[in-house]
């Protein structure tokens, strides 16, 4: 199931406050917990938030509730990926990074460059695709492409060239309004929704940018790019951890990898695993070091492993090994 991370409704509480009304209420009534509004980091179910914005809308009169968050919105509200977004050399280098990173914010989310839909000479088409197929959720697509027209505004410096914008869906504010955001022509019920701009642009350096700043941000943003193919490396890297602090619940280590438990289950399933497998087996594998390699008493091992109760790890060795503690250590000594 498709997830963004909560920092995507940034600037929603705001709006709603100023129009009188308790964003908390609207958050519950989407199924979400209110947490959503202070923790940028929890999964969002796509569909729930599109649903989030449409009802709010619609509820309190505000058809450009979209445009106003996106009109909030920093670069920050791509989290790590900003950093290396905004150290990024040229205007090529950020659509590529964008590209290959965006799904640490959301893989919901897509950004392409396109040829020009009119073949104009010197211009190309930033293609913006953010909800399943049907009839697309106009607050969630407002706020999804006004956000990546004000990224490239803070990217550039302001004025990045931007020709025109091509929506695929009818607008519920007045035209006027899409017109007084993006500051160029609007153009409604399109095949795609795209912001035309020169070619030039993808030259065009990045203001500010530092090369060791885009060096460090990219080798930590490796470390949470969804690989399928990385999964259970990542997973066990997060698990390591968090042992020491006791029970490892999979809504948190999903939460620290910016994806919704099911999303991280459907794709342990597809490499033939489980969380739990995992967990058993981190535990077996440093049970063994730290019984075999070290004089740690076993209460000490228990607890570094997670365990609520040094009772339990024996349990725990006897099914891995078919003996307490005690035995597997005394065996090591005698090898």
């Amino acid at each position: 199931m498709a997830t963004v991370r909560a920092a995507g409704i940034r600037g929603f509480a705001e709006v709603i406050r100023e129009l009188g009304a308790d964003p908390v209420v609207f958050v519950r009534a989407a199924g979400l917990d209110p947490a959503v509004l202070d923790h940028d980091d929890l999964p969002i179910e796509q569909s729930r938030l599109a649903t989030l914005l449409q009802v709010a809308a619609a509820d309190l009169n505000c058809p450009d509730l979209g445009l106003r968050m996106a009109a909030r919105h920093g670069l920050d509200t791509l989290g790590p990926l900003a950093v290396l977004l905004a150290n990024c050399r040229t205007g090529a280098d950020a659509l590529a990074t964008t590209q290959r990173y965006l799904t640490i914010h959301s893989d919901a989310l897509h950004v392409d460059q396109i040829p020009d839909p009119d073949s104009r000479p010197g211009t190309i088409a930033l293609r913006y695709r953010g909800h399943p197929p049907g009839p697309p959720p106009v607050q969630a697509m407002d706020a999804g492409i006004g956000f990546l027209h004000r990224a490239l505004c803070l990217l550039f410096g302001g004025d990045y060239g931007l020709l025109e914008v091509r929506l695929s869906y009818r607008p519920t504010a007045d035209a006027g309004r899409y017109r007084d955001f993006y500051r160029v022509p609007v153009r409604f019920g399109r095949p795609e929704s795209l912001l035309r701009v020169p070619e030039t642009l993808l030259a065009r350096p990045i203001t500010g940018a530092h090369e060791d700043l885009r060096v460090r941000a990219e080798a930590y943003l490796r470390t949470l790019l969804p690989d399928v193919d990385d999964m259970t490396g990542r997973i066990r890297t997060v698990i390591d951890g968090m042992l020491v602090f006791g029970a490892v619940p999979m809504e948190a280590v999903a939460r620290t990898l910016a994806l919704h438990p099911r999303t991280l289950q459907r794709r342990l399933a597809a490499q033939g695993t489980t969380f739990a497998h995992i967990v058993d087996n981190i535990r077996r594998d440093r049970a063994r070091h730290y019984l075999t390699e070290t004089t740690m008493p076993f209460g000490d091992v228990s607890a570094r492993l997670g365990f609520a109760e040094q009772a339990t790890f024996s349990r725990a060795c006897h099914r891995w090994w078919g003996v307490p503690p005690r035995r597997v250590r005394a065996a090591r000594r005698t090898d």
